[in-house]
This record gives structure tokens, C-alpha cells and sequence, in this order.
């Protein structure tokens, strides 16, 4: 089912769409995260670095229970999730990731939470840029 039919906000824009297909030819590759996905009513965080050729399969860093993990994830899944309220899953317009993901899975093991490690790895850069100033 097209996405824009079950959730009324798409979760990518055509350049978030052509930038994790960009990172997805490129794989192997230690990618900054493109795009953040979470549950606004539960458990549930998403950081993505590449979209594969068939448009569904994201690859990145997510949170669904204890443990954060890497590894892919379905777009059409995220999209199609019905939420309690009429919700579903949505993406951060305020996320950019500054680090690559490897720095956030590490981060996420460490502190157990996906939504910690950017919290730490943002005061980080924000610290960077001011000792720049």
C-alpha cells in the first residue's frame, strides 16, 4: 500500500529517499545516520544510513526492546505500524546525524538507550563547534 495512503506525513522526502539510496550503493561504509523513526506513543527508535535498490529494506541502528542493534529494518513495515490513538511511527525533522552510526551503536550499548547516545554524541559536536569559536 502506498505510504502516504496509511500514515498522512511520508517518512522520507525524495532527497531523504535519494540519500540513503546514494549510501546504499555505497555499502560497507561507516555512514552518518540520514534519518531518525520513532514511536511517539511507546518503545521504538529508528536511526537509517541506506534504503536498498528495492526501495523497503533500511539499514541502521534500532531500539525495540533492551538492547539497541544493527541491522535492517522494513520501510513499508514502519510505514503500515498502526498505533494506539490513530499514531504512527514518524520521523524527527529536527534529527542530523553528526557521527557515524558505528559512534551511535557504541554510545546506544553503552548507555542502553538509542535517544541517550544522541543526546551525548549532540552535546558532543555542540562542545566541538564552540571550542572552534
Amino acid at each position: 500500500m502506498d505510504e502516504t495512503l496509511r500514515n498522512p506525513s511520508p517518512l522520507l522526502t525524495p532527497a531523504l529517499r535519494e540519500r540513503l539510496l546514494a549510501n546504499g550503493r555505497l555499502s560497507g561504509f561507516d555512514h552518518l545516520p540520514v534519518v531518525k523513526f520513532f514511536n511517539p506513543v511507546g518503545i521504538g527508535t529508528w536511526l537509517a544510513t541506506e534504503l536498498a535498490e528495492d526501495g523497503d529494506r533500511l539499514f541502521g541502528l534500532a531500539q525495540l526492546n533492551d538492547a539497541p542493534e544493527l541491522g535492517s529494518f522494513s520501510l513499508q513495515e514502519l510505514t503500515a505500524l498502526d498505533l494506539p490513538f490513530g499514531m504512527h511511527i514518524e520521523r524527527d525533522v529536527f534529527f542530523a546525524g553528526t557521527y557515524p552510526i558505528s559512534a551511535y551503536a557504541e554510545a546506544a550499548r553503552e548507555t542502553g538507550s538509542i535517544t541517550a547516545a544522541i543526546r551525548i554524541l549532540s552535546n558532543a559536536a555542540r562542545a566541538r563547534r564552540e571550542e572552534r569559536i
